[in-house]
């Protein structure tokens, strides 16, 4: 009919065949439980912006300054529900929900409406990266060209996380798309709570964002070396590449807590955040295996918990 929404056409293609090619569009499952997590994503973009808006305004600077700081939590902000919309991407099986096409489609606004997080991804990615080009003109420096910079090229290993998902090209590009996107968000972290701070030279001693970051890598890889919709399969030893890759994540994993563990009692927040998080990560693990396509906000949950490390670690540093 000619009237039937741009989802049900795709879905009836979908099924129209026997096989689909994974560079095809492939939706979701569109339940009750994405469209609250979607309310709740569009109730945190907004609180984002007003929170910007009330540090501009009720702040102690004024003028351009004002407007820069209010821009830099509004940023770190959005770089944070960036990565959350990419677990929940992850966690609903919308990774090719817009194919491989990419940045955007021409009904993309209706879709993220309809409450495709994927569309929803996209687009929150393109306003962090105008207030990235923005800060740069209002306030130029190392630290807002940085975080441009780190912007740009995470969002052009965005397409590459496409074609890992379709089987085109090497895990590892999804790792170092979800290294990016971390330092989006630390970039401008930094810069907020630090206020002054080289942000690489900052990195390059804090052990303890060394073995997050690492982790990060290889959850990244862990996700794109099982492809989309793909368990990973139980193991006592590993077998084949999806389980050695787990075995490094966890390794990972297991390094946070001890690097943590030595430099206690310096980042006591995060260190009982790390412990909680392996818990987690064996239970994420699990669900997917289980519903592999759809695993579920146990994703966004681990990557929530990886955030807030991230933020305890920064605040709490010497």
């Amino acid at each position: 009919m000619a009237n039937r929404s741009v989802a049900e056409e795709r879905n009836s293609a979908q099924h129209s065949t026997v096989a689909v090619p994974v560079s095809s569009a492939i939706d979701g499952e569109m339940t009750r439980t994405v469209r609250v997590i979607g309310l709740v994503m569009a109730c945190l973009v907004a609180g984002a912006i007003l929170a910007g808006i009330w540090k501009a305004s009720a702040g102690l600077h004024s003028g351009r300054a004002a407007l820069v700081g209010g821009l830099f939590l509004t940023e770190v902000t959005l770089a944070g529900i960036l990565i959350l919309l990419g677990s929940i991407v992850e966690g609903f099986g919308y990774g090719l929900s817009l194919g491989t096409r990419w940045p955007y489609t021409q009904n993309i606004l209706v879709l993220m409406i309809r409450g495709d997080p994927e569309a929803a991804h996209r687009l929150v990615a393109t306003l962090v990266g105008l207030i990235a080009l923005a800060l740069v003109v209002l306030a130029p420096s190392s630290a807002t060209i940085n975080g441009l910079a780190l912007v740009i090229i995470a969002a052009l290993f965005g397409i590459g996380t496409l074609h890992v998902l379709s089987g085109r090209i090497p895990a590892f590009v999804h790792g170092i798309h979800g290294l990016l996107a971390y330092g989006v968000f630390l970039s401008y972290l930094t810069c907020l709570a630090l206020p002054g701070i080289q942000f690489w030279s900052y990195l390059k001693f804090m052990a303890a964002l060394h073995a997050l970051l690492l982790a990060v890598f290889r959850g990244g890889m862990t996700t794109g070396q099982r492809g989309f919709g793909q368990p990973i399969g139980a193991f006592y030893r590993p077998q084949r590449p999806a389980h050695w890759t787990v075995a490094a994540h966890i390794v990972a994993a297991l390094t946070i807590v001890a690097t943590l563990g030595w430099l206690m009692p310096a980042y006591p927040v995060a260190f009982y955040l790390a412990v909680v998080q392996v818990a987690v990560g064996f239970l994420l693990f699990h669900a997917v295996n289980l519903k592999p396509k759809n695993p579920g906000t146990i994703v966004a949950f681990h990557q929530s918990i990886v955030l807030l490390i991230t933020v305890a670690i920064v605040v709490s540093s010497p």
